[in-house]
Order: C-alpha cells, then sequence, then structure tokens
C-alpha cells in the first residue's frame, strides 16, 4: 500500500510540474533569462535608410470575404510605406461571393498596385499561397488574413528586422478586439493572447520566436520551402522550417493585426478544434527539432512553448485529477488542499459555461472556462486528426 501511495505521489507531483511548467513556470524562466540577458548584452537594432527600403509583396488569403475585403483593402493602402516598393496580392481562390469582383474593381490611385489572383477551384490556404509564390520576386513577402485590421507602421517594423542576415521570418503581434460585448470568448481569447504576446517576446530576445501566427507574419522569400497542401498549420510548419535552417525567426510587436473575437464559445471551439489537430500533426512533422544536440536552445524552446501544450499537459490534468482523488484520502492534509482547489477550478469553469450561455458578464469565471476549452480542443483535434476527419479546407468561424 505505501509503495502504491508513493509511486502515485511522485507521478501527481510530476505531472504538477510539468502542468505548471507549461503554462506558467517556461513564462517566469524566460522572464527572468531575459531580464538577466539584457543586463550583459544591448540589443543592437539595425535599419534600413528609407532609400533602402527593399520590395515588399503583401500576400492576403481571402475566402468569401466580401463583408470585409473592402475595408481590408482601405487598410492596406494606408501602410507607411513607399507605394512603389509594394505590391498587394489578394488570392481569392474557391470564393463563389462578390470577393474577388470586389477586389478585381477597386478603385487604386496611380503607384498604388493591388493585384487579383482566383482560381474556382478551393483546395485550401496552403495551395493557394503556394500557387502564386512562383511568381513572387521582391526579396520580402508578408502574409496576413482577409478579416484583420493591420497597423500603418507594421510593414515598416517588420522590414526593419531584415536588415540583419540571420533573420529569416519575422512573426508580428495578433490582437483581439474584444468591443462592448466582452464575454468569456472575447475575455478569454483576448488574454490569452496577451500572455502568449509575451512568451512570444521573451522568446525573440532570447533566441527566436516559436512559429508564427497567419494572422501577420513574413518570410524571406529565398527561404520559401514547399509546404504539404495536407498541411492544416501552414505559417507555423513554415516559419519553423525556416528556423530549422539556422535562420532567427524575430517576434515585432510593433506590427500587430487587429481581429475580432469569435461569435461564441462554440465557434471559438471549432476554430481551437482544428488548430489543435494542426498543431499535432505538426509536432509529428517537426519530431526532429526535438533535437537538442542538433538544434540547441530551439529545441529546448520549441519543447517549453509548444509541444509540453499539445501533448503531455492536457493529457496530465485528467490524471492529476484522478490520483488527487486517491492520494486525498489516503495522504497528508496536503492533497486534500490540492483536490478543493482543483474542484473549485473546476467550479469556476463549469459556472464560467453556464454565465456564458446566459450572456453574463461575469468575468472573473472566464479564464477557467476558457483554459478547460483549449485543453478539450486537444483531445477533440487528436481524435480528428487520427481519424482523418480534419480537411485542409477550414470551415470559418463567425466572428463577433
Amino acid at each position: 500500500m505505501q509503495m502504491i501511495f508513493s509511486s502515485l505521489a511522485m507521478l501527481f507531483w510530476g505531472l504538477i510540474f510539468i502542468v505548471f511548467y507549461a503554462y506558467l513556470g517556461y513564462g517566469i524562466f524566460l522572464f527572468l533569462v531575459v531580464k538577466a540577458k539584457r543586463l550583459f548584452q544591448k540589443t543592437r537594432r539595425l535599419n534600413f535608410s528609407d532609400a533602402d527600403l527593399p520590395e515588399v509583396i503583401f500576400i492576403v488569403a481571402a475566402y468569401n470575404e466580401e463583408e470585409y475585403i473592402v475595408e481590408k483593402i482601405k487598410n492596406c493602402l494606408q501602410f507607411d510605406y513607399p507605394p512603389d516598393k509594394i505590391e498587394f496580392w489578394f488570392v481569392t481562390d474557391g470564393s463563389t461571393d462578390k470577393t474577388p469582383q470586389l477586389v478585381e474593381l477597386f478603385p487604386t490611385l496611380p503607384g498604388q498596385s493591388v493585384k487579383l489572383f482566383h482560381r474556382p477551384e478551393r483546395k485550401g490556404k496552403i495551395a493557394a499561397v503556394e500557387r502564386v509564390m512562383a511568381f513572387v520576386k521582391p526579396p520580402i513577402t508578408i502574409f496576413t488574413d482577409a478579416n484583420t485590421d493591420v497597423n500603418p507602421q507594421a510593414i515598416r517594423n517588420i522590414v526593419r528586422h531584415y536588415a540583419d542576415p540571420k533573420v529569416g521570418a519575422v512573426a508580428g503581434e495578433k490582437r483581439i478586439s474584444i468591443g462592448e460585448k466582452g464575454d468569456a470568448t472575447g475575455a478569454g481569447e483576448g488574454i490569452y493572447w496577451k500572455y502568449e504576446s509575451l512568451l512570444k517576446k521573451w522568446d525573440s530576445e532570447l533566441y527566436s520566436a516559436i512559429g508564427a501566427a497567419g494572422e501577420l507574419f513574413s518570410i524571406r522569400t529565398e527561404q520559401y520551402r514547399h509546404v504539404p497542401q495536407d498541411t492544416l498549420i501552414e505559417d507555423f510548419v513554415m516559419t519553423m522550417c525556416i528556423a530549422m535552417r539556422g535562420f532567427k525567426i524575430v517576434y515585432e510587436p510593433d506590427a500587430y493585426a487587429l481581429e475580432s473575437s469569435s461569435a461564441s464559445i462554440k465557434e471559438e471551439l471549432k476554430r481551437k478544434i482544428r488548430i489543435a489537430a494542426g498543431a499535432l500533426q505538426a509536432t509529428w512533422r517537426l519530431r526532429g527539432l526535438l533535437n537538442p544536440f542538433k538544434y540547441g536552445i530551439l529545441s529546448f524552446q520549441y519543447f517549453s512553448h509548444r509541444v509540453l501544450r499539445w501533448t503531455i499537459a492536457p493529457l496530465a490534468l485528467p490524471i492529476i485529477f484522478a490520483v488527487n482523488i486517491y492520494l486525498s484520502c489516503n495522504g497528508p492534509a496536503i492533497y486534500q488542499v490540492f483536490m478543493i482547489c482543483q474542484i473549485c477550478f473546476y467550479i469556476f469553469a463549469t459556472l464560467g459555461y453556464i454565465f456564458e450561455r446566459k450572456q453574463l458578464k461575469i468575468k472573473a469565471f472566464f479564464i477557467p472556462y476558457y483554459f478547460c476549452v483549449m485543453n478539450y480542443a486537444m483531445y477533440r483535434g487528436f481524435f480528428r486528426l487520427v481519424g482523418g476527419h480534419q480537411s485542409v479546407i477550414w470551415e470559418k468561424s463567425k466572428r463577433a
């Protein structure tokens, strides 16, 4: 009996450490290391002069975005970047609404370049992007989504990092517009991305950001390689493959894409499940990156920031709860305290679910609810992936 208790106690504390490290501990570690690094090493900011600014292709992949596309074009044309050095390419493969026509007929001023690339077949975002990448000549390619607003200084803030030849990709910041709704979806998603942004910033300062979000990111055009067309999170895989070739991914918080939160937790869950399926697919396809003898600190960052959250941490949560029941019944009071804390946490998450359905704005319950939704999505994503039910052609989530 004592041996069983001791084994379960070791399992319990080991899993507690993994969950804590995956969600908070790694962030604390990054904060301390980056603070120490700043004391001994000053950041050297390279930049281009206005005369030397490189040419840029700005690609917007849009599928049935007639609601947003005109505002997106207007948003693009207000960038603080020489108009003769930037082209805007709108790829609308498979769109069945007025998106292609709205792009084609948009009135531009002399010197502005807005081009439409359209095919009636819908084969997924990465297939559409790969089709046009064959025609890209400028040294820098920037990607964004059609339903986001990008800040006017974003292009300059992204491009300046390429003055450093070691930089192969630049990730912009994703920001969530919560608005007046302020429900669990918006609040949870907004808080999550603020924390993610901090981690990405510190990762970038330590060595390299770990991947990029499709809302806004860029690459050296010459570093583009074929991405399998069944890839579910192509932005992450594309940028991590560049990092595996020895280049750094820089995180630039002053280049940001503003996006509305999901219309409801149901819509957010739908999005999280497909991202979870893509994350697990990427973990397998990038498994070589887990070799620290080859990739060093990049391997450590990837494992700490991504792999733990996508694999071990979600698995650990139900095991921790089940083992805690046994330990609280047969061990010292500390296990009972942990049991009470876990029960309270899941009660708060349940209340968050109830209040969200009733559209009540009690934000204290949003974080535990969103946390549970994220981890539940990993299970659903796993079964969808192994069952072959997650298509590369995603169903769009409705936005608030």
